[in-house]
Parts: C-alpha cells; sequence; structure tokens
C-alpha cells in the first residue's frame, strides 16, 4: 500500500514538472531579426516588417546594420515622431545591436533625419508577457521608403 502511495505521488510530481516546463517553454522570449536578411535599413519598410507580428516585453529585437552608415536609438515618442534625439535617447551603434523590449510603448529611429524621415524608425507596443497570445502588439511606421 505505501509503494502503491509513492508512485502516485511520484506521478503527480512528474506530471507537475512536465506542465511547468511546458509553461517555460511558451513564456520564452522571442528574437527577431529587425528587417530580416536587409537588416535596419532605408529599404525595407520597417512597418510591413512588423505587421502580423506580436511582440511582448522581454522580446530581443536583432539590428543588423552597417555601422559606418547607420545606427539605432531608442528614443521616447516625441523623438520618434519628430526624428530627433530626445534627452534620454540611447545611441547603439556596433551594427549588430541586440535590445530587449520592454513593457508599453518601445521606439526606435536612426540619428540620420532624412533616413530616419524616409522610414527608417520604428514604435512597438509590447505587451506584458508571452502567454497573454490574445494581446495584440501595434507597429507604426511614419515615413516613405526611399525612392517613392
Amino acid at each position: 500500500m505505501a509503494m502503491a502511495r509513492e508512485g502516485e505521488i511520484l506521478a503527480i510530481l512528474v506530471l507537475f514538472l512536465m506542465l511547468l516546463l511546458l509553461h517555460f517553454k511558451t513564456t520564452q522570449a522571442a528574437t527577431y531579426t529587425v528587417g530580416d536578411d536587409l537588416g535596419w535599413s532605408p529599404e525595407v519598410s520597417m512597418e510591413s516588417w512588423a505587421e502580423n507580428k506580436k511582440f511582448y516585453a522581454g522580446d530581443t529585437l536583432v539590428f543588423n546594420y552597417e555601422a559606418d552608415s547607420y545606427n539605432v536609438v531608442v528614443v521616447d515618442q516625441q523623438g520618434h515622431d519628430t526624428c530627433t534625439l530626445t534627452a534620454n535617447a540611447k545611441v547603439f551603434d556596433s551594427g549588430h545591436d541586440q535590445i530587449m523590449l520592454v513593457f508599453g510603448a518601445n521606439y526606435f529611429i536612426t540619428s540620420n533625419p532624412e533616413d530616419c524621415q524616409l522610414g527608417m524608425k520604428m514604435a512597438i507596443n509590447a505587451t506584458s508577457h508571452r502567454s497573454a497570445r490574445k494581446s495584440s502588439a501595434t507597429v507604426t511606421n511614419v515615413g516613405m521608403k526611399r525612392g517613392q
């Protein structure tokens, strides 16, 4: 009888561990390469790239670009809307930057106003966590691609 009880406890423990592992797998943060193979570039429509993607706090955006030509700047909404570096702007210029999304609005621009106005900027609203599957992300891009 004691062995049967131990077997039940072991089965419950194994089930609990499996559920715990499943939970961690579904809540893992994702990594996205901005612009896919073309990278962070004025040639890419950031709005098109980001549409149909859901972003969550803790996800990482990888910005690949030519470091001698571009950079990535984390700004506030005003900086995004006006293509200017604001007081708390954080500049990344390695050519391969990894930036973790925070909950809520995340704004990215390039510091070159012309490229920014042409669409090299992005606003992403990250929801609270990956298990919030029904939540949506909002991505905006104000500007035009080169050649338009």
